[in-house]
């Protein structure tokens, strides 16, 4: 069986297991080690550090970590859910440094969307595919023939003057009390720009109300098939194994 370990750094939690790079299955039950506070280059990499003694991580594995951070060559060019001192930060340098691990680091959204396309909703989809994540921003990923072009903040492109995230995403559904149908209507807005820029052959939509697709999905009028995820809550730790395995 072939192996990697994988591991996705959350504002809450960090969680990892390996990895079975045949059926994108863990290979082992998931553990998770609640983020420190301050979440600080070392203090995090020093949790990873854990989990990768903790899952008993065979030397030689290849080890993917998810960062929630756009990284260029690793390195973070801005943070939103963990310390800011990870701003200029090498990830991969760092964990090394603290943790005597080697390690590939991949946007958190990029390793869910990746995965999607190598084990997911996307599998055996040739051309453009884009995976967006719906929860409390909108998260995206961009593949194209399976490969990944990194750290796309698709969530972020200007729709009628606003951000995009602030009118689509899943926690302003739940903030303002939406309706599914409400709601609906911005995602079609949303979907038929991405679809007018990108032309792509097929959209995945992830995040935790993609549990809920059949109350929105289809609503939306596209000529782009639009799926609902299939990895969810393990999609990240999936992603940054295969990514990791791919470097070596």
């Amino acid at each position: 069986m072939a192996l990697a370990f994988g591991v996705d750094v959350g504002g809450s939690g960090i969680k990892g297991a390996l990895v079975d790079l045949e059926t994108g299955e863990l290979a082992q039950e998931r553990q998770k080690i609640k983020t420190p506070i301050p979440a600080t280059p070392k203090a995090v990499a020093e949790v990873i550090g854990e989990l990768i003694r903790k899952c008993e991580v065979p030397e030689g594995t290849p080890i993917g970590v998810a960062l929630p951070a756009p990284q260029r060559h690793g390195t973070v060019m801005f943070m939103a859910n963990l310390d800011q001192s990870w701003v200029g930060v090498n990830v991969c340098d760092a964990i090394e440094k603290y943790t005597g691990y080697k390690v590939r680091s991949v946007n958190d959204a990029d390793a869910a969307g990746y995965a999607e396309v190598a084990y997911g909703a996307a599998k055996d989809n040739h051309g453009v595919v884009i995976v967006t994540t719906l929860g409390t921003g909108i998260g995206s990923a961009l593949v194209v023939d399976g490969v990944l072009v990194p750290n796309t903040e698709l969530g972020h492109i200007e729709i009628d003057g606003h951000d995009a995230e602030q009118k689509a995403a899943a926690s302003v559904r739940e903030k303002k009390k939406l309706s599914w149908d409400k709601w609906a209507k911005r995602l079609q807005k949303y979907y038929s720009t991405l679809q007018m820029l990108f032309t792509p052959d097929l959209f995945v939509v992830g995040g935790g109300v993609s549990r809920h697709h059949e109350k929105f999905l289809p609503k939306l009028d596209l000529k782009t098939p639009i799926k609902p995820a299939e990895l969810r809550n393990t999609a990240g730790i999936v992603g940054a194994a295969i990514l990791a395995a791919k470097d070596k």
